[in-house]
């Protein structure tokens, strides 16, 4: 489907260049231009991609609103976009989060406003890139790229730890990345082309197949991130401000995830099958030790970044069982996480606004002086727990659905993670919002503000909104999972 508006283009170029304007007119003394101007753009950079969805033709597999243009000839390369059911949510949902970092940080960020504004804008372009790239290249590109603005913003922005957290951020994301990049390479000299298509088609021989999977997984693994490679993300997360901590979950984790939907299986169909014994292991070992660990935390931020590993081993889970049900919520439970994780991350950042902590232990009895705050927050526990009627439950239960269909005790310890996920987010709920008001910080708490209760408000909506019909999201997706399965299934040696 080719348009003659070109949608995607809009959508990762708006942000970059409005981006770019704030940053060379931006300053500390223009501060509240700055924030106007931010969520100006950041509100029209959303609205650019919602035709994507509502111009949709789901009955089709193939890529639509597509734009191809002359990059690198002599290399084979093309500046390509393209979204299907697999990716249009995405492009949608990585605009409508940057709203919510630009709002959060409206009072709260007070130096370098405008660096911070452009930071956040500038990744939110390089990320619906990797989410459009129908280009090997240029996905590579888009998706190194999308390091140096998180780099920066935890560098810059962060906490006490925050120059150790970043550099480890860093390290580790680029590291896992090139090996990514010989398998670029060695399907180009492969091909001739970059383009992702056909390398989906290439016929491939099993060693081939199992170097381009393991390659490609060093640097989706990482940053999903999978057991064992998932240490960076708490120490980015407790250090990053509360809008890093935000976009990271929501969207950069979920870049992971997607290349093993656009590259390792469809391009590499018999090793994915080969391996997907080792990768359902992985992902359990995620779901079940990973949601242990969430239990013992001190910190608030620690511990939903340890619960985003449980919940994106639930992705990979989903992936690896060939199984319709299944990778349709796998793709709802990383539609749902970019809602819930992301809530979950501003009451956070709520609550350390104020008392400039994150520790569970300094808190107590907030409801008593939160009223507000504390039943948007208990929602989202709520739907970290996966409770029915959450956009929390739909993915999860799709997964342990076709799970147990796949295999019954596979299915029975993912189905562990409703029961973890409950034990860790509702008991640091109770220690934090319940009780007596437990010290004179607690005392002296202010409920949230307009900018606060809307900001939150609009996440519950969606966090309900999906939970109560997930139909426009199954229905868009429908297609282009069953187009990915009978690929999948069909042999390339």
């Amino acid at each position: 489907m080719h348009n003659t508006i070109p949608y995607l283009s809009l959508a990762i170029w708006l942000p970059i260049a409005f981006g770019v304007l704030i940053m060379a007119v931006g300053n500390d003394e223009n501060a509240p231009m700055v924030r106007s101007m931010s969520l100006f753009a950041a509100i029209v950079s959303f609205l650019v991609t919602l035709p994507l969805y509502f111009h949709f033709d789901p009955s089709t597999a193939a890529l639509q609103f597509t734009e191809v243009h002359p990059w690198i000839e002599s290399f084979g390369a093309s500046y390509s976009l393209g979204v299907d059911g697999l990716s249009v949510w995405f492009v949608i949902l990585t605009a409508l989060i940057t709203i919510f970092v630009v709002v959060a940080a409206w009072e709260v960020i007070t130096e370098r406003v405008a660096q911070y504004m452009a930071a956040f804008l500038i990744l939110s372009g390089l990320m619906i890139g990797v989410f459009a790239a129908a280009d090997g290249l240029l996905f590579y590109v888009f998706f190194e790229a999308t390091l140096i603005p998180m780099y920066i913003i935890v560098g810059i922005w962060g906490g006490p730890n925050r120059i150790y957290a970043a550099f480890k951020f860093f390290l580790y994301t680029l590291l896992g990345s090139l090996l990514t990049l010989v398998a670029i390479i060695y399907l180009q000299s492969k091909c001739g082309s970059f383009e992702i298509a056909a390398w989906q088609k290439l016929p491939l021989t099993m060693k081939e197949q199992v170097f381009i999977f393991l390659a490609f997984l060093m640097a989706f693994a990482v940053k999903v991130p999978m057991w064992p490679v998932h240490t960076w993300l708490p120490d980015a997360h407790v250090e990053a401000p509360t809008g890093g901590s935000v976009v990271l979950a929501a969207i950069m984790l979920k870049l992971g995830a997607y290349g093993f939907l656009r590259f390792s299986l469809p391009i590499a169909p018999d090793a994915s099958h080969a391996l997907s014994g080792f990768m359902i292991t992985i992902s359990l070992i995620a779901v079940v030790y990973i949601g242990l660990v969430a239990l013992i935390q001190g910190d608030m931020k620690k511990l939903v970044a340890y619960s985003s590993i449980a919940h994106m081993g639930f992705v990979t889970l989903g992936f690896f069982m060939f199984q319709d049900l299944a990778m349709q919520g796998a793709i709802i439970q990383m539609i749902s996480h970019g809602f819930v994780s992301g809530a979950m991350f501003l009451c956070i950042g709520v609550l350390y606004d104020r008392v400039h902590s994150r520790e569970i232990s300094a808190y107590g009895g907030v409801v008593n002086t939160m009223p507000k705050f504390a039943a948007l927050f208990l929602l989202f526990a709520m739907a970290n727990s996966g409770l029915p009627a959450t956009s929390g439950f739909v993915g999860e239960f799709m997964v342990i659905l076709g799970a147990v269909k796949f295999n019954f005790w596979i299915g029975a310890l993912a189905a562990t993670t409703l029961i973890f996920g409950a034990a860790y987010s509702l008991w640091m709920y109770k220690r934090v919002v319940f009780g007596a008001v437990a010290n004179e910080h607690v005392k002296d708490l202010s409920d949230v503000n307009l900018r606060e209760f809307l900001m939150l408000a609009a996440l519950a909506v969606f966090v309900l909104a999906m939970g109560l019909y997930p139909k426009p999201f199954t229905d868009v997706m429908q297609v282009s999972v069953d187009a990915l399965l009978h690929h999948v299934a069909q042999t390339k040696i």
